[in-house]
C-alpha cells in the first residue's frame, strides 16, 4: 500500500483554509481534520480579559494541535489538516506577545514547550499556505458572516500577515504558495483546478496512489 500523506493548510483567518481543507479532501480522498473552537473552555475568559487568559488559550490550543499531529502521522489514511501546530507559535501566540496580551515570562516557557514538542512530530508532506491580502480577508470574513468575526480589525489582520510571512520565508519543509487574491476557488471550477494541478506537482507521491 501506498504510504499516506499528510497534507497541511496554513492561512490567516479568512484565507479559505478550511473550504480548501474540505473540497481537496473530496477530490483527493484525504479525510480532513479540521479546526474546532467549540469546545474551547478558556475562550470566553479570554475574550473577556486577555492578559489574563492568553497563555492558557494558547497552551489548550498547542496541546490540542499536538494531539491531532500526532494522530495524524500514526494515521494509515491520507488526511489533510486545516490549520497547523505551527501556526499557534509561530503566529497567534507571538502576536499576543509583542501587542502586549501575553508577558514575557509566560511567552518564553511557551515557546520552549513548543520546541520540545516539535522534536516529536513529523512534518506535513506539503504544506499549502493561502497568502491573501487584508482587503481579499475582510471581504470572505464579511461574507461568511460569523458573528464572533465582525469585530476583528484590519489592523489585526496585518500584524498577522507580517507574522505569516516572516514565518513562511524560514519555512524549510516542502511547502505550496497560493497567490489566493485572484481566485475563487469555492464557486469557480478553473481556480479549483488550477489548486488541484498545483498540489499533483507539489506531491509526485500522488502518482503512487494511481
Amino acid at each position: 500500500m501506498p504510504q499516506p500523506l499528510f497534507v497541511a493548510i496554513a492561512g490567516n483567518i479568512g484565507a479559505g483554509k478550511s473550504s480548501l481543507a474540505r473540497m481537496l479532501g473530496d477530490y483527493f480522498h484525504w479525510k480532513p481534520y479540521f479546526e474546532s473552537v467549540d469546545d474551547n473552555p478558556y475562550l470566553p475568559d479570554f475574550y473577556a480579559d486577555m492578559e489574563r487568559w492568553s497563555f492558557h488559550l494558547q497552551i489548550y490550543f498547542l496541546s490540542s494541535r499536538f494531539k491531532a499531529h500526532k494522530e495524524i502521522v500514526e494515521s494509515r489514511e491520507s488526511v489533510i489538516q486545516d490549520r497547523t501546530i505551527y501556526e499557534d507559535a509561530e503566529i497567534f501566540a507571538r502576536n499576543l506577545y509583542n501587542i502586549g496580551k501575553m508577558s514575557a515570562r509566560d511567552y518564553t516557557n511557551y515557546v520552549s514547550l513548543f520546541h520540545v514538542m516539535m522534536e516529536y512530530l513529523k512534518p506535513p508532506d506539503l504544506l499549502i499556505y493561502l497568502r491573501a491580502s487584508v482587503d481579499t480577508l475582510l471581504e470572505q470574513i464579511a461574507r461568511r458572516g460569523r458573528d464572533f468575526e465582525k469585530g476583528i480589525q484590519r489592523s489585526y489582520l496585518e500584524q498577522l500577515n507580517i507574522l505569516y510571512e516572516d514565518w513562511i520565508q524560514r519555512y524549510r519543509y516542502p511547502l505550496l504558495i497560493i497567490e489566493s487574491d485572484p481566485l475563487d476557488f469555492v464557486n469557480t471550477k478553473e481556480d479549483f483546478d488550477y489548486i488541484v494541478e498545483k498540489v499533483k506537482e507539489s506531491l509526485p507521491q500522488l502518482s503512487l496512489f494511481g
